[in-house]
């Protein structure tokens, strides 16, 4: 009875997680160009027609360059910031961390609409510049949050002996001390990556005329009902995610049977 118990348990946590990514799947096959709860039968058209809805690439494509580039700058930005908070004594550090805290626990609505008030403040005309920046002050702290620990594991004994050695600062830097914490580097360019593509709210305050991303456009949509091309396009971007996350799961496997065995 226990093991049913703990089946029928993590059973309904999973239908509760991918029942509505297994109803968008299914209504990206269903033959009505408006997402509805009615089967008009089985098509594949939409998927044709992600390549061929102009405004629909447009946001893809913004929201991949504003994902990708903000991402990139957040990482290196708090990279950098790591660095300089582990060179505080502990309680600044502790004042600094709590500080940067703020972000990760304030509204994203607050931070959404005081991004735009700075803006309106200094005059800066909102556009793609003010998405990029809006989204790298939003995802700096992920960036730290990830970064920091991987720095408190390395410490400063390995980066001294590069030092001693007759490397200077910035190659010890990067021959040492980056190698050690790249990990953290990595998940937290893949969470700045993973928020900035998800984020509505920044991206709605801080948007100019006529620029949209995915989430945006779909906003755009609901009242009228969303187009069954996006919901293709949601479940192509589903299957990719899925299939990294497969090839990286049998690599990891590979590669820790191999460390086994030697």
């Amino acid at each position: 009875m226990k093991k049913v118990g703990k089946a029928l348990y993590i059973g309904l946590i999973f239908l509760f997680l991918y029942l509505p990514i297994f109803t968008l799947i299914v209504m990206s096959f269903n033959n009505n160009e408006r997402t509805s709860g009615i089967w008009y039968g089985f098509t594949l058209r939409w998927f044709g027609e992600i390549f061929e809805n102009h405004d629909m690439l447009e946001a893809l494509i913004n929201t991949l360059v504003i994902a990708i580039v903000s991402a990139v700058i957040a990482t290196v930005v708090g990279v950098a910031a790591s660095v300089g908070i582990m060179a505080y004594s502990r309680r600044q550090r502790a004042l600094v961390l709590q500080l940067t805290n703020i972000p990760l626990v304030n509204a994203e609505i607050v931070t959404a609409v005081s991004l735009m008030m700075a803006f309106a403040m200094f005059g800066i005309s909102l556009g793609m510049g003010t998405i990029l920046f809006s989204h790298i002050c939003f995802c700096l702290p992920y960036v730290i949050l990830n970064v920091l620990p991987k720095l408190r594991q390395t410490g400063t004994s390995t980066y001294e002996a590069a030092r001693d050695l007759g490397a200077g600062p910035v190659k010890a830097f990067f021959s040492v001390v980056l190698p050690d914490i790249m990990p953290g580097v990595a998940t937290g360019f893949l969470m700045s990556f993973t928020m900035s593509v998800d984020d509505f709210v920044i991206t709605y305050f801080t948007r100019g005329a006529g620029i949209n991303t995915l989430s945006t456009l779909i906003y755009s949509q609901q009242k009228r009902g969303i187009r069954a091309s996006m919901c293709a396009l949601s479940t192509v971007i589903f299957l990719i995610v899925l299939v990294v996350l497969l090839i990286r799961y049998f690599l990891g496997n590979r590669t820790a049977d191999k460390t086994v065995k030697q």
